[in-house]
């Protein structure tokens, strides 16, 4: 073995050390770093900076932190409870899930939901009593009915909803449908059958009182038909004929308003006119020209009533007159006043009550009025 003197290795120890040297200084960064380097780092502050305000603005959510759902609560929370006062308990959006931060929405399962309370209506027959200005349609709109739910549960005003007067009482359903009274030779298969909806339906609705078991009806018993229809039989006012005068008028086919106002029942089917609402004493107006067949009182509610035949197919009638300045066979034109609107027969209010008649048909006004 060759013998190392003090010299050698001294040496050895010296290229070591160099070599260590010059390995570190190898690895050592350069500064000022070089142009791409630089680029490098301030995109990725730039990056950083980004996330720090998305993150501050809300706008962004580490997977780590839970989005909250409107209205959900998790299974075993106590913070909420069925008591809390409506207005604290926040309303669910089933099925969305929303940042009302950011204004997003994304789909997603909500498995709870809380029902917010809801004024339910009561299971029973009401009594209303009819104020000044009350309309069919606007009393069956309060009670969210159909307005032939209250012709149907109130005989007297079936076949005409004129007749409503102020103080009359009006029977209330609780639901659409027909209240029938069973006759003397009434079945249930029968009443199901005439006003259209199937027999369990009747046997089914808890205010009927009606045994499942052994179901029957007795004559004289009130039932709620829910879902059931009546016919609808049209009106018809009675009117002394009279031959057109000679040179009468004869209509346009198009039609003015015959009055100024507002509009308080539309037409429907068991009001298939328009009644137009507006002061004691406000000028009425002849929708078309042609000449006067009726001008007179009516006892089925029309009260002071005029009735203009247009020549070709058409008539319009015009009611609850409080002054009528035509009489039969007059000639009137287009614009020209009628009379005066009142409240007369059975009205709740001035208004005038307005057909538009076609070869002995209502139609709605709405389709021939500018």
């Amino acid at each position: 073995m060759q013998k190392l003197s003090l010299k050698s290795l001294t040496h050895w120890s010296s290229v070591r050390q160099l070599t260590r040297l010059t390995r570190f200084d190898a690895a050592r960064p350069t500064w000022p770093p070089a142009p791409a380097t630089r680029l490098r780092a301030l995109m990725h502050l730039a990056l950083l900076g980004l996330i720090a305000l998305l993150a501050v603005s809300g706008g962004f959510r580490f997977s780590g932190r839970p989005l909250k759902v409107p209205g959900y609560l998790p299974p075993d929370s106590t913070t909420q409870t069925a008591a809390q006062p409506r207005a604290e308990r926040p309303l669910s959006l089933p099925g969305i899930l929303q940042n009302r931060t950011a204004g997003l929405l994304a789909p997603v399962a909500v498995p709870h939901t809380i029902i917010p309370d809801r004024e339910v209506k009561v299971d029973r027959i009401e009594t209303y009593v009819v104020q000044p200005g009350d309309t069919i349609h606007g009393i069956a709109l309060d009670f969210s009915l159909a307005p032939e739910t209250l012709l149907w549960a109130n005989p007297r005003l079936e076949d005409n909803p004129d007749l409503l007067m102020v103080g009359d009482e009006l029977t209330i359903l609780p639901v659409d449908g027909v209240y029938h009274q069973v006759a003397q030779d009434d079945t249930l298969p029968k009443i199901a059958a005439t006003f259209q909806v199937e027999e369990q339906t009747i046997i089914d609705y808890p205010l009927n009182n009606i045994d499942p078991e052994n179901p029957a009806v007795t004559p004289g018993q009130w039932l709620v038909v829910p879902g059931g229809e009546k016919p609808y039989v049209p009106k018809y006012v009675s009117v002394a004929h009279s031959a057109a005068p000679g040179g009468a008028a004869t209509g346009t086919g198009t039609f003015q308003w015959p009055t100024n106002g507002t509009i308080t029942q539309e037409y429907w089917r068991g009001h298939r006119a328009l009644d137009i609402a507006a002061w004691m004493g406000a000028p009425i107006y002849a929708a078309d020209s042609g000449y006067v067949v009726a001008a007179q009182w009516d006892d089925t509610g029309y009260g002071r009533m005029i009735i203009v035949d247009h020549g070709n197919g058409f008539k319009s009638l015009y009611a609850h007159m409080s002054v009528m300045y035509v009489a039969v066979g007059d000639e009137v034109t287009q614009g020209q006043q009628l009379g005066e609107m009142g409240s007369s027969g059975n009205s709740t209010g001035p208004h005038l009550h307005f057909e538009l008649i076609l070869n002995g048909v209502k139609r709605n006004p709405w389709g021939f009025l500018p």
